[in-house]
């Protein structure tokens, strides 16, 4: 989980803080009031291209922090070497590089 909110904040920081600010402004109803930008956390998330290269780049050391968090529900301080090996992973991915319309076809010399 914090590994995953780490990455998020890096990436959606933006959506993640109002999201907070308005849990906090809303305490008795925030779980419906503040829904709309837990959506936006979402979507953010899921079009952002740097973390959907991070999910297919680092699926198997995800999967496996996912597995120690369910083996460790009571202690998952013993994950803490498979969150260490993901976030190095996470931190690995370079975004890929697509050239633009300019690159692609240089305007001619006037």
């Amino acid at each position: 989980m914090q590994a995953a909110l780490e990455i998020t904040a890096r990436y959606c920081g933006r959506e993640l803080e109002q999201y907070g600010q308005c849990v906090a402004a809303k305490p008795e109803s925030w779980q419906r009031d503040c829904h709309h930008l837990k959506m936006s956390i979402a979507q953010c998330t899921s079009a952002h291209p740097i973390i959907r290269q991070i999910r297919q780049a680092c699926l198997e050391p995800f999967k496996a922090f996912e597995e120690c968090l369910r083996q460790n529900e009571a202690a998952v301080g013993n994950c803490a070497e498979h969150v260490r090996r993901f976030l190095q992973c996470a931190e690995q991915v370079q975004p890929t590089h697509r050239p633009s319309t300019l690159e692609a076809h240089p305007l001619p010399a006037s």
